[in-house]
């Protein structure tokens, strides 16, 4: 028989993770899990890889694999004991069954891995599980390679901003005089002198019928790990957008993020509305773009002291982020930058979009796979 039905305490045995503050770690090359993610690293760890970790505190039932020894945090569970199944196999399975079912009563969500243990579940064989281990993982190979390339095509683009408007190498800078540290032709510009700045605002939430539609509606967890936003939380109907029309912006604007966390940075790609938390800046001149967009990602800090103020949330409102100051280079140089990052921002953006078509895919083959749906 290829698949078995059993208890899940038949499965894996699960264990609490490690205590182990920010203070006590030692930098080392064992990855220190938490929750949701790496945290840090150490010069030791507590458990021999490959390992699957289990939100247990905070965020739970998400699910990490980690190739190597690592430590994992006291906010998780980890695979104490894969009692002879194969550990990618196992990942894969948590994040179908969702683990979250075992949370437990208290205030603070917690997963009780002694709720686990008398749930029914079926297993195939170890041949099956190779087999469908090797299949999700040849997804997930694919859009980590894409990551990759997103992210030294960003770098290529990031060193050459470098370059020439922060090293100020730029083509020609032997000819260019510099006064005061600015060469001859630049100027010193506030930024809503480039464009249209409009802060974000949420539509009435007791609306229902604003919310479900084709629209995208950031919020700042949209913004995190991407420069487009592709993925929303949540989207709004053309009713929605209809019922504050001076809050939506356009293809192309850039979205900064301006309250509590600041600093990160998006480009819209098609019309959408944000939330109150950001601030978008619709340029006058798109040959602005990449400039403008490397350069307020470096704005990070001066956004943080402009929006402190001695208060415990940054807040950088539309006046302050519209006063900050940018240096803006000759129109030549600004256009010769535009045309050397806009085919590497195309490609990004095509990345992006087969990224999210890989994940979906994926997902839909997940629950087919682990229930036995398609027979192997």
């Amino acid at each position: 028989m290829s698949w078995n039905n059993q208890k899940f305490i038949d499965f894996i045995c699960l264990q609490r993770g490690f205590d182990l503050t920010k203070e006590q770690m030692n930098d080392g090359p064992y990855p220190v899990v938490s929750s949701t993610s790496i945290i840090g690293y150490h010069n030791t760890y507590k458990v021999k890889g490959p390992g699957v970790i289990l939100g247990r505190s905070g965020t739970i039932g998400g699910v990490q694999y980690v190739e190597d020894n690592f430590w994992p945090h006291n906010t998780t569970l980890f695979v104490k004991d894969f009692k002879g199944n194969i550990p990618k196999f196992v990942y894969y399975y948590m994040k179908y069954f969702g683990a979250e079912r075992a949370q437990g009563g208290s205030a603070v969500p917690t997963l009780n891995r002694n709720n686990l243990n008398n749930i029914d579940i079926c297993i195939p064989n170890r041949d099956i599980q190779i087999i469908v281990a090797d299949i999700l993982s040849s997804y997930d190979d694919l859009i980590e390679n894409n990551q990759k390339q997103i992210k030294l095509l960003e770098e290529a683009a990031q060193r050459l901003y470098k370059e020439w408007f922060v090293n100020l190498r730029f083509p020609g800078h032997e000819n260019v005089k510099i006064i005061d540290g600015v060469p001859e032709g630049w100027e010193k510009k506030c930024i809503n002198a480039l464009g249209k700045i409009t802060t974000g605002k949420t539509p009435s939430t007791s609306k229902t019928e604003y919310y479900g539609g084709e629209y995208p509606f950031i919020k700042i967890p949209d913004m995190h790990n991407c420069i487009f936003p592709l993925l929303t939380e949540s989207t709004l109907t053309l009713q929605g957008v209809n019922s504050q029309k001076n809050k939506t912006i356009h293809k192309n604007s850039i979205m900064v993020s301006c309250i509590a966390t600041v600093g990160l940075v998006n480009i819209a790609t098609q019309d959408c509305q944000t939330n109150q938390q950001i601030n978008s800046l619709e340029l006058t001149d798109t040959l602005n773009l990449y400039y403008m967009y490397f350069t307020l990602k470096r704005l990070k800090d001066l956004l943080e002291g402009v929006g402190s103020n001695g208060a415990t949330m940054t807040n950088v409102n539309k006046e302050k982020f519209g006063k900050l100051a940018v240096m803006l280079p000759c129109k030549h140089l600004i256009e010769q930058f535009y045309n050397f990052c806009h085919p590497i921002f195309t490609s990004i953006y095509q990345k992006s979009v087969e990224e999210i078509k890989l994940k979906e895919a994926r997902d839909r083959l997940l629950p087919k796979l682990m229930s036995g749906e398609i027979e192997l």
